[in-house]
């Protein structure tokens, strides 16, 4: 067939890489149909401003149109249309799309949508090559993200812990050097503006850098504090110095106004320098109970001295003419409201919800408002029910009604309790359909991008809800499914529901007791129920294969959940000496196979996790 995509001749670049990636598909999927198929490409802007994404699609055998209010629009209609056609994109890699043989007669489809929400987006964490970090903007699109969030200045510290392959004994040190982690966000930069998506960047590393730092990890920096920006960090139990020894990790003395010009002027060249940035995140330190307790800074409160500096920022881009959004963070200490300092011109900025002390047991709750407890300097305990977490959302609410979305994690550190992840797919699907009611514009997830075990699909639900927040989580698994896992896939939905319901996000994120016999129990009936499906998975691996890489994947993921549970009920049952033998057999497990399943699992990311939060001892060897 000979198949015409048509874009105007000044197309931003967004519909241009959607012509051609309309044309590849449906060659694929038409190939051997004859005659000609003539498709159009249009951009009709909204006249209202900052509208979520929004397209028109019809089309018949002969061709049609897809128009979008902006160039992403198109692109995203495109992607939208192949996937009512048949197309599955079910995960990061190539090799786990579907791409389906159709006839022309297929092509009967006129419909609009628009997206349930504005910001829809993934932030980098965890260990990544760069083929992780393309793929996952490749793929963010076709799932209905349209933000992508590059952490810190630079994201060198994601791409080193991979290619220095840390935490895994069995791979050796690839050649990296910064130089080409900043080569490799330029490239990934450029993938993302083509596609039209929106560029959020920094966040963490201003405090360090304000101190003197580069600050573009959590790692900590063997050079001592130089002593003329000592009265520049915060001062906790009466000293000025790192906090812990990381940069990143620091705060800072507000009450100084140095450290608030220096802090302000980082940022306003910044923002000169890199006009791309859609989005400039500005936190502070990564840490809590480590702000200032000189005499000026207990006058007021975190919150009231972050306001005034974002005040201080405003001015100052103001001055320079630069109309750069600012996104502003609820996290930690900053989770309480300011009492007095107000933003003088909040249409500059974005409200960013970060609850990460939250459990994702349960999806989000509208219930009665609580009080905000009352705020303690340095002796903050973090919110974990929903009903407190959300308390300090309304508490901001309260004074700012611009802008806004949550910044969560599930997929950061929680997946790693949700063997099945059916479970925290449905509590991801809660969350996204109360957003509305909790006045936030959308969702930005931190996570691994390699949250793949046993499969993508909460990132799926996830992506497709936050498109439409009407669509049912149970329909979105049929889908995902079904194309997974082929005519079989019931069974391995049912396989992955018991295990979602046997597993806990909490415990393996180090919330309760660690001694629970309960708890022991449940990994006692998921090593069962993993045994018991070895037959089921047997018979999806023929002479030639295994019938799907979903498959191949689950196979693994059975020997990655015996490990790993045996390691948590020795937990569970108090011996953590035998817990902590059984870990290092998961370590060596996951170390050994991860060439054949990197793309699917953050051996780095879950190895941290089961050390810090679960409470896993290594020991030796």
């Amino acid at each position: 067939m000979n198949i015409k995509i048509i874009c105007p001749p000044d197309a931003d670049a967004p519909a241009v890489f959607a012509a051609s990636e309309l044309k590849d598909y449906l060659s694929r999927m038409l190939a051997g149909e004859e005659g000609e198929l003539s498709i159009s490409l249009k951009v009709i802007p909204d006249k209202e401003k900052n509208l979520p994404d929004c397209f028109s699609v019809e089309l018949g055998p002969k061709g049609g149109a897809i128009i979008g209010n902006c160039a992403r629009s198109v692109l995203l209609g495109a992607y939208d249309c192949l996937r009512r056609l048949g197309c599955r994109f079910l995960a990061p890699m190539k090799n786990c799309e579907v791409v389906p043989a159709v006839t022309s007669q297929a092509l009967a489809l006129k419909y609009e949508h628009r997206a349930s929400f504005y910001h829809r987006g993934v932030c980098i964490e965890g260990a990544d090559s760069r083929e992780n970090v393309l793929d996952f903007i490749g793929w963010l699109p076709k799932a209905g993200y349209n933000s992508f969030f590059l952490q810190f200045k630079s994201p060198c510290i994601f791409y080193a812990r991979w290619y220095e392959h840390r935490g895994n004994p069995f791979r050796e040190r690839e050649p990296f050097t910064p130089a080409d982690a900043l080569a490799w966000m330029e490239e990934a930069e450029g993938e993302i503006k083509r596609r039209g998506l929106l560029l959020h960047k920094v966040g963490h590393g201003w405090t360090g850098e304000t101190l003197g730092y580069e600050a573009q990890s959590w790692d900590a920096d063997p050079r001592p504090l130089p002593e003329n920006k000592r009265p520049l960090a915060a001062q906790v139990d009466g000293v000025r110095g790192l906090w812990k020894g990381v940069p990143a990790n620091t705060n800072l003395c507000f009450h100084n106004g140095e450290a608030v010009d220096s802090f302000a002027a980082l940022v306003v060249e910044y923002a000169k320098e890199n006009p791309n940035v859609d989005y400039l995140h500005v936190w502070l330190a990564d840490e809590y109970n480590n702000v200032c307790e000189c005499e000026g800074c207990q006058k007021t409160t975190p919150s009231d001295q972050y306001v005034e500096l974002l005040n201080e920022i405003d001015r100052r881009l103001t001055a320079e003419g630069l109309d750069t959004k600012i996104v502003f963070l609820l996290y930690q200490e900053l989770l309480w409201p300011p009492k007095t300092a107000r933003l003088e011109h909040p249409e500059r900025f974005i409200l960013m919800f970060a609850p990460i002390s939250r459990t994702f047991e349960h999806s989000y709750q509208v219930g009665k408002a609580l009080p905000v407890p009352a705020y303690r300097r340095n002796r903050v305990t973090l919110p974990t029910s929903l009903d407190e977490n959300l308390a300090f959302l309304r508490g901001w609410q309260g004074q700012f009604d611009g802008d806004s979305f949550v910044y969560d994690y599930p997929l950061g550190r929680a997946h790693y309790g949700d063997f099945g992840y059916v479970k925290l797919a449905r509590v991801i699907s809660g969350d996204v359909k109360r957003l509305r009611q909790l006045g936030l514009n959308g969702y930005v997830s931190c996570q691994e991008l390699r949250a793949g075990l046993p499969n993508f699909f909460p990132n799926y639900v996830l992506g497709r809800t936050l498109m439409d927040e009407n669509a049912g989580v149970n329909q979105l698994l049929e889908e995902y499914f079904s194309a997974a896992y082929g005519e079989d896939w019931p069974l391995a939905a049912d396989y992955l529901f018991q295990l979602s319901s046997l597993s806990s996000t909490d415990y393996v994120n180090g919330k309760g007791e660690r001694r629970d016999e309960e708890m022991a129990a449940r990994m006692e009936a998921v090593r069962e129920l993993s045994l018991d499906f070895a037959p089921t998975l047997d018979a999806h691996r023929g002479p030639g294969g295994w019938d799907t890489p979903f498959w191949e994947a689950l196979d693994y993921h059975r020997e990655y959940v015996l490990k790993l549970s045996r390691a948590l009920r020795r937990l569970a049952r108090g011996d953590r000496e035998k817990a902590g033998e059984s870990w290092r057999d998961f370590r060596e497990l996951i170390c050994e196979k991860e060439p054949d399943f990197q793309p699917w699992l953050d051996v780095y990311r879950v190895l941290e996790v089961t050390e810090k939060y679960t409470g896993f001892r290594p020991g030796q060897p």
